[in-house]
């Protein structure tokens, strides 16, 4: 049984997430477990999430999950809009929570493409990377 649609395809969340991913060298979408899921051979970017025990928490819902920098998670996790997201967080997933700036146009944009670019880059094949 597939799993029923979870997002909006008029997000304009979505539409500012699809223009940053699909930007990148090789990269597609498909939805998987109700959520567009960004991805070269490996998924790179999903679009919505939830928290642990917390399935519909709007948190995690209006947000994206990237895989982050290592070394850089534990700092992003200080910041209200990070959180870590169920399922993907023990595989290095985090989250970034659209709730807290508001509107789309509050959001740091650039700040979204830098990390869905790392995320890209832990992911991606060589090819593809010596594209960018």
């Amino acid at each position: 049984m597939a799993h029923p649609p979870r997002y909006d395809d008029a997000d304009p969340y979505l539409a500012k997430v699809r223009e940053i991913c699909l930007a990148l060298p090789g990269a597609a979408e498909k939805v998987s477990h109700g959520r567009p899921n960004f991805y070269t051979k490996k998924v790179f970017a999903i679009f919505g999430g939830s928290l642990k025990g917390d399935h519909y928490a709007p948190v995690a819902r209006n947000a994206i999950i990237v895989m982050a920098d290592p070394l850089e998670a534990p700092s992003l996790l200080e910041r209200e809009h990070f959180f870590l997201p169920a399922y993907y967080s023990p595989y290095g997933g985090l989250g970034i929570s659209f709730l807290p700036a508001g509107t789309p146009e509050a959001v740091d944009w650039d700040e979204v493409a830098d990390l869905v670019e790392t995320s890209y880059r832990l992911t991606a094949p060589a090819k593809f990377l010596r594209e960018l």
